[in-house]
């Protein structure tokens, strides 16, 4: 699992966000860390800032 999440922006690229993950669980496995409390913030963040859009 990563401590660090960068988010980039469309070409040219530059960085948007850097996210500092930090998780209550004591497992660094993925399993666990979708358990805890702050995994639902940081997925729907991260997601946000990402702007896919479908075409």
């Amino acid at each position: 699992m990563a401590d660090r999440i960068v988010v980039l922006s469309a070409r040219p690229a530059s960085i948007k966000n850097i996210y500092e993950i930090k998780f209550s669980c004591d497992s660094r496995t993925p399993i666990k860390c979708r358990e805890a409390p702050e995994f639902r913030y940081y997925f729907n963040s991260i997601w946000k800032e990402l702007d896919v859009h479908v075409r």
